[in-house]
């Protein structure tokens, strides 16, 4: 499991966003695609990363699919993304 770079977000990009969880089972794996309407790092709850302010910051991304559904994610380093257009 190695860390992947992601590629440059903006919004208005249409993209396909593949997840991995890893279980004890094996891999579930999950994708979507749609429009970029917003990327953010915003901070977690969390107070052992360590990071900027002690929380650790999380890519943050709202995607509309093409039927108007709106989808939120998290990215993470078993985030694939492509960029479709």
């Amino acid at each position: 499991m190695g860390c992947r770079t992601l590629p440059e977000l903006k919004p208005s990009q249409t993209v396909r966003i593949v997840q991995t969880v890893q279980t004890r089972e094996g891999e579930w794996q999950t994708s979507v695609e749609g429009k970029i309407i917003s990327v953010a790092s915003k901070p977690t709850g969390s107070w052992f990363a360590h990071g900027k302010n002690d929380r650790l910051w999380l890519k943050r991304l709202r995607l509309q699919k093409e039927d108007g559904e709106f989808v939120d994610l998290i990215l993470d380093h078993d985030s694939v993304v492509t960029i479709l257009e």
